[in-house]
């Protein structure tokens, strides 16, 4: 269980049921600022991307099938697909890129 719920001022997450939830079960509310939209801009970007490119192109037989499906695509778009910034590489190529050579080390 995350000690800290973490979410915007949408209408599902303001109605009494979720803040009650969330506290009945030990957590912490955090509520970002209203119109605060650049508090999520990653995680937004990434479910742009595994709904368009994942969930919106499949039929799923039930809730396994899309948390396998849902879980793989994840795993590869953290890994294997490029990614426009920076400069169409993948996430691993990326963070090599970053490291320091030898030279730059020493």
């Amino acid at each position: 269980m995350p000690e800290i719920i973490n979410t915007d001022q949408g209408s599902e997450f303001t109605a009494e049921e979720c803040p009650d939830a969330v506290l009945d079960r030990g957590c912490q509310l955090s509520m970002d600022g209203r119109g605060a939209w650049r508090d999520h801009v990653f995680f937004e970007r990434l479910w742009c991307s595994v709904k368009y490119e994942c969930v919106y192109l499949k039929a799923y037989d039930g809730v396994s099938a899309a948390r396998d499906d849902i879980g793989w695509y994840i795993d590869w778009f953290n890994t294997q697909r490029p990614h426009s910034s920076p400069r169409d590489l993948t996430p691993p190529e990326a963070h090599l890129n970053l490291l320091p050579t030898n030279r730059e080390a020493a």
